[in-house]
């Protein structure tokens, strides 16, 4: 499996690179979304990142490393918001629910930017695509350790395959808020979905007694 592509850049400040790619990703998800990946080009993202076509190919090798940062500070960013809640107190099944409303979380505040990943996956080169579907099921596997532990808590009874499952479905719960926005967020605002989302999920396999 492809390992985390290094994107080149002319500047050694990290900090600074992480701030222009910053603004680079917000740049581009606008311009992604209103004309698609192919039909932007690479001087209207650094024209509306607010620099210059020069200053871009500092911090960048190609259009594509845009969108490969896109899809990876997602990931990065849903992991990180997660991954805090391993050593949360409560227990396992306190910690599934409020795993799944950090992830909702984060995919409320980025939706632009998931938007953007999962409609131009596709574009991705095909030696970064293994890598950006790996971060998904990675996302899939820190799922699965919740659930699990519920499990061995005594707090669901649920088979093996119906946890891969139930990973699944919270991953696509995400995509959910994300793609059906435009009814959805009419209705509901997102600690209202989470609640209503947990819930259904959940009620089949949580024990009355939890």
């Amino acid at each position: 499996m492809a390992g985390k592509k290094v994107i080149p850049s002319m500047v050694k400040d990290e900090k600074l690179i992480k701030k222009r790619r910053q603004q680079m990703i917000k740049g581009a998800v606008s311009l992604f979304i209103e004309k698609g990946f192919h039909r932007t080009t690479t001087r209207e993202i650094a024209k509306e990142s607010g620099f210059s076509i020069g200053t871009l190919y500092e911090y960048i090798g190609t259009k594509e490393d845009v969108l490969y940062l896109v899809c990876d500070s997602i990931y990065d960013e849903v992991m990180e918001s997660v991954k805090r809640l391993l050593d949360e107190s409560g227990t396992p099944l306190d910690r599934l629910k409020i795993a799944i409303r950090a992830y909702l979380a984060v995919v409320d505040e980025k939706q632009d930017e998931v938007l953007v990943m999962y409609q131009e996956t596709k574009s991705l080169p095909k030696e970064t695509l293994p890598y950006v579907l790996k971060k998904e099921l990675e996302m899939v596997t820190l799922m699965e350790s919740f659930i699990g532990a519920c499990v061995q808590n005594g707090d669901m009874q649920i088979s093996e395959k119906q946890q891969h499952l139930l990973a699944h479905n919270i991953l696509v719960l995400g995509q959910m808020w994300t793609f059906r926005r435009w009814s959805m967020q009419k209705q509901l605002d997102i600690d209202e979905y989470s609640d209503l989302q947990i819930k259904q999920l959940l009620s089949s396999y949580v024990l009355l007694d939890s």
